[in-house]
């Protein structure tokens, strides 16, 4: 993942790493004018040479200005416009694979979507600061080689020192800032589970055990916090403390040789200027491995989501087709053998709720039965073409937008005034008020079935839509399904127990707790005992 973010923005990572580096050659550059243009002072140079020499100091600061706006607002850009890309594609891709993300809590996808996803395209500005700060050190020690070569030598051996401490605290770093990480997608699942579900918590009481587990898991994130920015701490203070080191050796060092005469006033200056600076490119050198560090950490996170295949490439689904069973079974349940046609509306019956949920998987092409085999046209459960064929609207309800307009919007380019009054919506308030808190619960089941609908996919699967609505809607709502969906031609299949829903479908099927499957019409059914016993509950 790192590699590639690198490649998809090498000509800006380029410029920048040459910008920045131009600013620090120039910061390094400038110690080394201000110690000349002393000695010609000292000296009694012409003042033609003296007003060149503080020119040139006024060049040097223009040039590094400039070169480090230039890489600042290119660097940012890249950062944010990569932080960017990583949210959007993990989000189409947690969209279009539910396996994805599976087993993560919403906060802690939350976290990862925000935090990690800014942290890893932080990879950039670490570069950019590594590089940099090596073009600074490199000028440094050149310039104190020319003073005196005792003292680019210190510098020389000095550098590489201080990068291996830093590089030695590295790994440690990286395990702080990812258990930092994980504490705070942690804390950031339960809020949001709490958020959501504040009402059931008031209704039954929950809220000081709700308050002492939020506590317990906040104050883990804190701690972890704590650990993590102690490491940073270190990293960056160890960086600090050599060049403080390196400072007081050269300054000593540099007053010796001026004492014995062996380098100028100019020259003092220039060494001490210059090891002042030095603080500079080492600081930049260790950020840049900090947030390296932090980056692989977050990118770690960010690639347990990482799709099969990617969400730009184009999907074919001239393949696709309405769901065949052939000598299938779902768990107990045997022989089940059908084939669906556009326009025809499914029933699936069962008294098992958990036997239910693994029919409208089946169905849906998440998963293949325990025995047997069930094909989409050319395709087989799992095949990411299917995400694109097939629509499984799940039993829970969640509606998205500020108005039922923004709601039904699929992105598909469909109408879905006309999807309203099949599920007999038409007639609800447009506004959308704080996560649709101000429908009731059939108010937003027929928001949701009418989105279905609206979605016209090619197989529709429907799981207990109409579990919330009255008798006499229900029958409405029931028969505008079918209407529907007959005339935009799609394969429906309803899992679901309820009597006026199955009445409008072409035909039922009935799976028992065991034994074989039957196949028929909700009419002929009607005398099956457990048929009877599932759907009069």
């Amino acid at each position: 993942m790192l590699h590639d973010m690198v490649r998809r923005h090498a000509r800006t990572v380029a410029l920048c790493c040459t910008g920045s580096g131009i600013h620090q050659i120039c910061e390094a550059l400038v110690p080394l004018a201000i110690g000349l243009t002393v000695d010609h002072a000292v000296d009694g140079g012409p003042p033609d040479a003296i007003l060149l020499a503080v020119a040139t100091i006024l060049l040097l600061f223009v040039v590094l200005g400039a070169a480090a706006g230039m890489a600042y607002y290119r660097l940012n850009g890249a950062v944010l416009a990569e932080a960017h890309r990583l949210r959007v594609r993990t989000t189409a891709a947690l969209l279009a694979d539910p396996a994805l993300g599976a087993d993560r809590r919403t906060g802690g996808l939350v976290s990862v979507l925000t935090v990690d996803a800014t942290a890893t395209a932080e990879f950039l500005r670490g570069l950019v600061g590594i590089v940099s700060g090596v073009a600074g050190l490199i000028v440094t020690v050149a310039v104190l080689l020319r003073v005196d070569p005792l003292l680019g030598l210190g510098i020389l051996l000095m550098v590489p020192a201080m990068t291996w401490v830093v590089r030695r605290l590295g790994p440690w770093l990286e395990r702080r800032v990812s258990a930092r990480q994980k504490t705070v997608g942690r804390a950031a699942a339960l809020a949001a589970e709490y958020v959501t579900s504040l009402r059931t918590l008031r209704g039954f009481g929950g809220g000081p055990e709700a308050l002492r587990r939020y506590r317990v898991t906040v104050g883990e994130s804190r701690d972890a916090a704590l650990r993590s920015a102690t490491a940073v701490s270190l990293v960056e203070g160890a960086g600090l403390l050599a060049s403080a080191i390196a400072l007081l050796g050269t300054v000593a060092a540099a007053a010796a040789m001026v004492s014995s005469g062996r380098i100028t006033i100019g020259g003092f200056v220039t060494a001490v200027t210059m090891v002042s600076f030095v603080g500079d490119p080492v600081q930049r050198v260790a950020r840049g491995l900090q947030q390296l560090f932090a980056a692989r950490a977050s990118a770690d996170r960010i690639t347990a989501l990482r799709p099969g295949t990617t969400p730009d490439e184009p999907i074919n689904t001239d393949e696709a087709g309405p769901p065949t069973l052939s000598d299938a079974a779902i768990g107990p349940v045997t022989g089940i053998d059908l084939t669906l046609h556009d326009g025809e509306l499914l029933g699936v019956v069962t008294a098992d709720r958990a036997l239910a949920d693994a029919a409208a998987d089946v169905f849906a092409g998440t998963r293949a039965p325990d025995r047997g085999e069930v094909t989409f046209g050319q395709l087989t459960p799992g095949h990411p073409a299917l995400r694109h064929h097939v629509l499984a609207a799940p039993h829970a309800v969640s509606l998205f937008g500020r108005t039922l307009t923004e709601a039904l919007d699929t992105g598909r380019g469909t109408d879905g005034r006309a999807a309203l009054a099949a599920a007999q919506a038409a007639d609800l308030a447009e506004d959308l008020l704080d996560a649709s808190a101000n429908l009731s619960g059939g108010q937003r089941q027929r928001v949701a079935l009418a989105r279905a609908l609206a979605a016209v996919p090619p197989v529709l699967v429907l799981r207990d839509p109409l579990t919330a609505v009255d008798a006499v809607t229900e029958q409405e709502a029931a028969a505008g399904l079918a209407a529907f969906r007959r005339e935009s031609g799609g394969a429906t299949v309803v899992v679901t127990t309820s009597p006026a829903l199955l009445a409008h479908c072409d035909r039922v099927l009935f799976l028992p707790e065991a034994g074989p499957a039957v196949l028929s019409t909700a009419a002929v059914l009607g005398a099956h005992p457990g048929y009877a016993a599932a759907v009069l509950r």
